[in-house]
């Protein structure tokens, strides 16, 4: 992967958001992690799948790519350039490369607008998008882009279904001819008939495009489908990263393991192990996360190793020490682009 390749990427990006107490004279007790320390590469032309239970900091790193939100550190280069070092007007130039779906299509889209005003309205800001006078025929190219009637540019959203009002959302986003879309859960919303015809317009859409997806998504079976490129994020950090295949085929977290085994099969006794992996109990407070791996206080995997001592968990089982005093780095695995943050992960892509 060349410097040319790489259309979006981050370095060491941490969102903190501080927690005070008080009614007259507030003060700082704390502060919540959402995104701890994140740096990713998005590839031109290609999807980055981004996954991880609700809380891992997925949603707040793309409001941060957006400029929705500030970083309390840490870089932010689109193509190649650092969206930090930009004054005002390049930084808005350079913002409209980067586009956002959002999840819920009966939220997202404001009721009272008609469906041009919504696809149309990008053009008031970025004018030079589309030439002088232009504008009707550029909001009916993009609906009939998206698959939906150019006749229905004057309907309201109420008027449409839940994957129509997705492909609306849609024609928005590449209003003003995006490279990235940053896609947050944009199928989740919707009934599963339809989010493969979601899928498959996005699809071709890069096809035909070359644009490049960061794929924000909690159903693996999705991305799987979609992402050339997985990261897994848990508790604001990123676990485990690579191809599709490597991750999919060989996870080197445990973490990753457990979420790959909950993946709906038709039939279950094709599992590769025969069984699937539950964590016991909910992802801990951001905002005061467990020493060392935040992972060892659900892992599956550590009482199962050798040497495992001193009962930590609230089951009573064993945790190795260097799991609740050490916080693991991403190292690389069997191929230097699979990289896993676990102290054990040659063990985890045994079992």
């Amino acid at each position: 992967m060349t410097d040319a390749d790489v259309v979006l990427e981050v370095r060491d990006l941490a969102k903190y958001y501080p927690v005070r107490r008080g009614i007259v004279l507030k003060r700082q007790i704390g502060e919540v992690k959402a995104v701890d320390g994140v740096s990713l590469s998005l590839r031109k032309g290609k999807t980055l799948g981004l996954v991880g239970e609700s809380g891992s900091g997925k949603s707040t790193l793309a409001k941060l790519l957006v400029g929705v939100e500030k970083p309390t550190r840490g870089q932010i280069f689109v193509e190649g350039r650092d969206v930090s070092d930009l004054g005002r007007a390049d930084r808005r130039a350079l913002r409209r490369n980067i586009q956002m779906v959002f999840q819920d299509p009966y939220t997202s889209l404001n009721p009272r607008m008609s469906v041009g005003e919504i696809v149309g309205e990008s053009f008031a800001i970025h004018a030079d998008a589309v030439p002088a006078g232009g504008k009707d025929k550029a909001v009916r190219e993009l609906l009939d882009r998206v698959g939906l009637n150019p006749d229905h540019v004057n309907r309201y959203p109420h008027q449409f279904s839940g994957g129509q009002r997705q492909r609306i959302g849609i024609a928005r986003a590449l209003a003003v001819r995006p490279r990235i879309l940053l896609c947050d859960e944009p199928v989740s919303a919707l009934d599963v008939s339809i989010q493969g015809q979601v899928i498959n317009l996005l699809e071709e859409l890069q096809d035909d495009l070359g644009l490049s997806y960061l794929f924000i998504a909690h159903d693996l079976s999705v991305v799987r489908h979609i992402a050339d490129e997985v990261a897994v994020m848990y508790l604001g950090r990123v676990v485990e990263n690579g191809a599709d295949t490597e991750v999919y085929d060989r996870p080197g977290h445990p973490y990753t393991r457990a979420l790959m085994s909950a993946v709906p099969v038709p039939d279950p006794t094709l599992r590769d192990d025969g069984r699937e992996i539950v964590l016991e109990g909910d992802i801990p407070s951001p905002l005061d996360p467990p020493p060392g791996c935040h992972f060892h206080t659900r892992c599956w995997l550590a009482p199962l190793l050798e040497g495992s001592a001193d009962a930590e968990r609230p089951d009573g089982r064993p945790i190795p020490a260097v799991c609740r005093t050490d916080s693991p780095k991403l190292v690389p695995q069997e191929s230097p682009d699979h990289h896993a943050a676990c102290h054990f992960a040659a063990d985890a892509a045994r079992r």
